[in-house]
Parts: structure tokens; sequence; C-alpha cells
């Protein structure tokens, strides 16, 4: 049941981006008595949990929309279809000026791309591209209006493995492709942990996820072939500019014994057309969108990310706060939940110095004194 609090502070804060972070600290703060509003630039707010996680991983309108709903009832503000920055929208400069403190939760949107021959094809798209429009075409009309990426009866082929690789395996089985196969540089993981990869880091074993077993049952394999270097989209030769397929070649991982450095080679011989009509690229993201760190004149750390000390959250800008995947990067929806949580705690220190309500613990880092490093 909603729980709005007994009293209100008077304070403003603008949380811009409505995932997991940044909906932790809105709640959190609201939670306090601050008068939170949550700017989102889809049309559904969520963030990644509302249209990049498939359906059949996160119910939307069970899980997402209704704590949407519930922060709502407890008095946060939300605000979709506002691209902070973008012409025609609030500026961030006008935000600031309204407020008295700013969350950064923008997560980490920027996808790596392929630029080899061919990429303009028409059929070769980021993974994103293909999820989010399945997911807001499926919770709009059932997929009934057509506005999304069909995999219907065409060859797919996944560059990239990971979490959204799975899902693109997955949504393009429930779309009835005719063929899936997932593209690893990698080397097939290990069925136990290798020598080097002791507890507590992040156990690098093989792993059958959901996408993979299905497409197992339906075909009768595994859909994943490992260490393939994608050289070239192929154009179909009647000129339509549509992907016909992907040239591929074969490499082996060489150990430098001096460094220790692992280091690819191609493998003569290996080469191989691989025939595709749909191909989607999930192979991660670079970061946040700099757009936000640009008019603000935020420093970013060496991978883009925007700068804040883990535990403090503030960013070079005072009264201006990050958390979550813009901060550390892609990472797992439990850390952008604490990190949310963690940001509110500093930004309700912040504002209300001895008067703060929110106190410290694990979620900004104190308990611990240092950033667990979470490698996926």
């Amino acid at each position: 049941m909603p729980t709005p609090p007994a009293q209100r502070t008077g304070k403003k804060v603008v949380v811009i981006g409505s995932g997991p972070a940044g909906m932790a600290a809105a709640d959190q703060l609201n939670k306090a008595g601050h008068k939170v509003t949550v700017y989102e630039r889809a049309d559904r707010v969520g963030g990644l949990m509302m249209y990049g996680v498939p359906n059949m991983k996160a119910d939307k309108m069970e899980i997402v929309q209704r704590r949407a709903d519930l922060l709502a009832a407890e008095g946060v503000d939300f605000v979709v279809n506002a691209h902070i920055g973008a012409e025609g929208h609030p500026s961030i400069a006008e935000l600031r000026a309204g407020s008295d403190a700013v969350v950064l939760a923008c997560g980490a949107t920027k996808p790596r791309d392929l630029p080899v021959e061919g990429r303009a094809l028409e059929g070769v798209h980021f993974a994103m591209e293909f999820l989010h429009a399945n997911t807001k075409s499926l919770l709009d009309s059932g997929l009934a209006d057509g506005k999304y990426i069909d995999a219907k009866g065409k060859k797919v082929v996944v560059i990239g493995g990971g979490d959204t690789g799975t899902d693109c395996i997955g949504t393009s089985l429930r779309h009835g492709c005719e063929s899936v196969v997932n593209f690893e540089l990698m080397t097939q993981p290990p069925a136990t942990r290798a020598k080097g990869n002791e507890w507590p880091q992040w156990p690098r074993i093989f792993r059958v996820d959901y996408g993979h077993e299905e497409a197992a049952t339906r075909d009768g394999k595994d859909p994943r072939t490992y260490e393939v270097l994608t050289k070239e989209f192929v154009a179909a030769a009647d000129g339509s500019g549509k992907i016909a397929g992907v040239k591929t070649v074969g490499v082996e991982w060489i150990k430098d014994p001096a460094t220790g450095r692992m280091s690819f080679q191609e493998v003569e011989g290996s080469e191989k057309v691989w025939e595709a009509d749909l191909v989607l690229l999930a192979m991660g993201f670079l970061g946040p969108e700099q757009g936000l760190a640009e008019k603000l004149g935020l420093e970013t750390d060496d991978r883009s990310n925007f700068k804040a000390e883990f535990g403090e959250f503030e960013t070079s800008v005072p009264g201006v706060f990050a958390a979550g995947d813009c901060r550390r990067g892609q990472s797992l929806v439990v850390w952008a939940i604490s990190e949310g949580r963690g940001a509110a705690a500093k930004v309700d220190a912040f504002l209300m110095g001895e008067n703060a309500s929110l106190g410290s613990g694990a979620a900004d880092g104190k308990a611990s004194g240092k950033e667990t490093p979470v490698s996926r």
C-alpha cells in the first residue's frame, strides 16, 4: 500500500532516468520528505527494465509499472517523453535552476558498434533497437501494430553473448525465426572454474540460459559458436541494400608469456559466409551518452562514465549526483538499486546536513569501505 511521507522538507530533487537506480533514489528521497520529480525520455517509466528486458523475464505491468504507480501514489512525480537537453525538451540548466539537487541515473546506453564493411545494410540492428521496439509494440498492441523488427521466417545472427544476446535469441524464437546462430569471439568457457578464476571473482564458466535451452529444444543444438570474428556484412545480390550474409573467420587465443595477456590471431583458411536476413549486435555498452556531461561540464572517468566517487556519488559539479550504470558502467540491476539508495542518502545529507534522515550503510559503501568489483 502507498505510504506517503508524513512531512515535507520543502526541498526539490530532480532525478533523470527512471531505471532501477533512478527509481530507488526517488523512492528513498521521497520517503525523506523531499519533493521528487523523475524525468524519463521514453513514453513509459522503468528504463532498461521496461523496454530493454523482455516480458518473459520480467512482467512489466505486475512488476515495473506497479512499482512506478506505487511511487506516484506516494508523491513522486514522473514526466515521460522528456529527453533532457534535446531540442524542444527541458534543458538541464532549467532543471538545476528549479531544484535543490539533481541525480543522474541515465544508464549506460551507448552500444558498442561493429564498424565493418556492410554495416549500413538494411537488417543490421543494435540489440536494443530490436528489444525495445518489440516490447513497446507488445505492450501497446500485442504486436498487432507491426511497429517492431520482425524475425519471423528469417535467418537470424546474434553477435555477442551475455544476457542481451540471450534475450535476442529468445525473442527471435518467439517471433518464429527460421534459424538463429550466436557468434562469440571468446573461447567457450570451461564447465568449472579455471585456475586464476577463484572465488570471490565472478565464475567464468559455461552456462545455459533460457534462450540457449529454447533454441536447442527447437533446433536440436545450442545456437552458440565460439572463437568467431565478424569480418564483413554481405549485401544481397539483387542490389536491394539488404543483408544476405555475414563473413567470418575463426580465431585462436594466445597468451603472451611475458605479460600473461591474451590476444587472438585469425586462423588461416577458416573463412566462412553465414546466411542472414537479420543481424543483431549485442556486444555490450560503452557507457552513458555524453550530452548531459558536456552541458554540465562534468568530469568523466577513463571509460566515459560520469565521475563520482563510490560511496559519495557527488560529481564534479556541486549538487549533481550520479548513480547506477552511468557512474559504474554496465552492471547488474541489484547494483543499480544499491547505488540509487546510496546516492539518495548523500543527497539527503547534502540538503539537510545534520537533520538528514537517510542513514548511510552498505548501500553507500560505508559498511565495506570499498567498492566490490563485479564482472559479467
